[in-house]
């Protein structure tokens, strides 16, 4: 009996080693280009005085760059797969650590409905959009949550529950990131166009820029205020991935034949648990406010990693057929989230 035990202990430990060898070459190429984009970016920002391009995008374009000049070894592609999923996947986990709800709930009923309505709509007429485009479904669903809520991690949570192809998503990140950096810089013209007061900013801008970082790049040269209502509204809507996830997982529980059981797990991914468990800790006090920051930044860390690892997995060419169509959607999608945030800070009187 104990050498049996002794025996499965052995192989235990030699299916792990496996595994990291199996692993370790992609995990390795991806870390690489990760760190060159956050390289690159370091050295560009102080030249620049602000930084031109986000490191998670330059990460994605510089992976696919590689994969399109370089003939990627086979035994890199379980580590790349690995890198471009289950490691954002515990990304997505981790930024649950920095999320205090309370804040959401101090924010009053009014910027609650604002983003609700904002991402349903937002949901709705993206994904309409897409397949007017000829978009495939999955893709013009993946290019209306990017969109509609956060960007990189939105498209990331949809895309295992609705089983979207590697290319899809890559397709929705790069276009939809790429072009999410304009908005940044046109958007502030819109305060002295449409007589937007600080508050009324920072809530357009919650409602329609992609991405946190981006939103306080949009807000914060405006003025504080607009940064801290802009942020605010932005958290919100990172906050309706969860529901978002839950309704597409729903949607998408019959996708290998109606034999298929609905699940816990299908239903609700375990990235989304941990992300609510993680907020949750957070909001009870269990998770200090001191670790959030920390959290958060390996949290950004992983997601580089990944967006390296993404885009080593997918082949340019195939991205560029469908690459027009998806730029067409976001611009449009983009054009129909200023409007619609304007009519909402309109209907609900949001004045501060």
């Amino acid at each position: 009996m104990a050498g049996e035990t002794s025996l499965q202990a052995g192989s235990s430990r030699w299916n792990v080693q496996a595994l990291g060898q199996r692993l370790l070459p992609g995990l390795l190429l991806a870390c690489l280009v990760a760190g060159i984009a956050w390289l690159i970016v370091r050295i560009i920002e102080p030249l620049m005085g602000r930084v031109a391009i986000d490191a998670l995008v330059l990460a994605l374009l510089l992976g696919m760059l590689v994969r399109l000049f370089w003939r990627i070894p086979k035994r890199t592609d379980a580590g790349v797969a690995f890198a471009g999923k289950t490691v954002l996947e515990f990304a997505i986990v981790l930024l649950g650590a920095s999320m205090d709800l309370r804040a959401i709930a101090d924010a009053g009923v009014k910027l609650f409905g604002a983003a609700v309505l904002a991402v349903v709509l937002a949901v709705s007429l993206g994904t309409f959009l897409g397949r007017r485009a000829g978009l495939t479904p999955k893709l013009a669903i993946l290019v209306a949550v990017g969109n509609a809520i956060c960007g990189n991690s939105a498209i990331a949570a949809v895309a295992p529950t609705i089983r979207a192809k590697q290319q899809e998503v890559a397709s929705a990140i790069a276009v939809t990131a790429v072009l999410g950096v304009s908005v940044v810089l046109l958007l502030p013209l819109l305060v002295p166009l449409v007589g937007l007061s600080d508050y009324q900013y920072g809530v357009l801008a919650g409602l329609t820029v992609y991405a946190v970082p981006q939103v306080l790049a949009a807000t914060l040269p405006v003025s504080v205020e607009s940064g801290q209502i802009g942020s605010l509204v932005k958290l919100t809507r990172v906050l309706l991935l969860g529901p978002v996830v839950a309704v597409f997982a729903f949607l998408y529980r019959n996708e290998h034949g109606s034999t298929a059981r609905l699940s816990v797990q299908r239903f609700l991914p375990w990235f989304l648990v941990g992300f609510a468990a993680l907020a949750v800790a957070r909001t009870s006090g269990l998770i200090p406010a001191s670790v959030g920051g920390p959290v958060q930044d390996v949290s950004k860390l992983l997601t580089l990693v990944a967006m390296a690892g993404l885009g080593l997995s997918v082949d340019v060419r195939s991205v560029r057929g469908v690459g027009g169509r998806v730029a067409l959607v976001v611009v449009a999608l983009l054009f129909v989230l200023v409007i619609l945030a304007l009519g909402i800070i309109i209907l609900l009187d949001l004045n501060g």
